[in-house]
């Protein structure tokens, strides 16, 4: 149960906000010290994990493309679009994306979406439209706050859709470790189906959150309008 030890380490460190990278290192080093590794062992084991994972450093060949077709235009375009259709609000379009995300999730297109690739060139620009259309001007807080709920969509759609996906690495970790550590012979597809459910209600959770948002919005607009015409008015007193 020591070994658990590296779980309550990401927890705080995620809690008191540190570097991730910093938490899950020493996290990692911690667990493996008290699991009996020697300091060999651990780099070696860091070094394996890297050389098989080194795909994922892959998204730094598209960040080229994504600076150029932002350099012309491709955020405007997006605010202009939603910008023309009255009925969408932020959180729709945070819904429609959730929606988008977690299906391309269960069919195994992981790289379709992304923070990189999708949620700073596309989905926040056409989030923030319609919150331009809706309130004429974005405040900062306001504007951060829609960026960090695209980035949380995108975050939660791929999460809980992976899953459904029988050939996903996190489905295969299971398997095998399951069948490692306790003799038990786990299906994939059985754990696919059954990550149906949870996604489903991730959907609905998230989904619901996100229709929230709008109202929230809403809220703290009006609060910071009504803060700036008190400062307007104290200034234009005392003046």
């Amino acid at each position: 149960m020591l070994v658990l030890i590296g779980v309550l380490l990401v927890i705080v460190g995620f809690a008191i906000r540190m570097n991730p990278l910093v938490v899950v290192t020493v996290s990692g080093i911690v667990t493996a010290l008290i699991g009996g590794l020697t300091p060999l062992e651990i780099l070696e084991a860091f070094g394996t994990g890297f050389a098989s994972s080194r795909s994922v450093t892959v998204f730094v060949i598209v960040l080229p493309v994504i600076g150029l077709i932002e350099r012309f235009g491709l955020q405007q375009q997006a605010k202009r679009m939603i910008a023309r259709l009255s009925r969408l609000t932020t959180g729709r379009v945070l819904v429609g994306y959730l929606l988008i995300r977690q299906i391309t999730a269960a069919l195994g297109l992981n790289s379709v979406g992304g923070h990189a690739q999708t949620v700073r060139p596309l989905i926040f620009p056409m989030a923030e439209g319609a919150a331009l259309r809706r309130y004429g001007t974005v405040p900062d807080p306001i504007k951060e706050k829609i960026k960090a709920h695209s980035a949380a969509t995108d975050n939660v759609g791929v999460f809980f859709g992976e899953d459904i996906f029988v050939a996903v690495g996190s489905i295969l970790l299971i398997t095998s470790f399951v069948d490692a550590t306790y003799g038990l012979q786990l299906d994939p597809l059985h754990v696919a189906v059954w990550a149906i459910p949870t996604a489903i209600a991730a959907l609905l959770v998230h989904g619901f959150r996100l229709l929230r948002l709008d109202k929230q919005l809403d809220r703290e607009v009006r609060a910071i309008e009504a803060a700036d015409n008190v400062e307007i008015i104290n200034a234009g007193g005392t003046a």
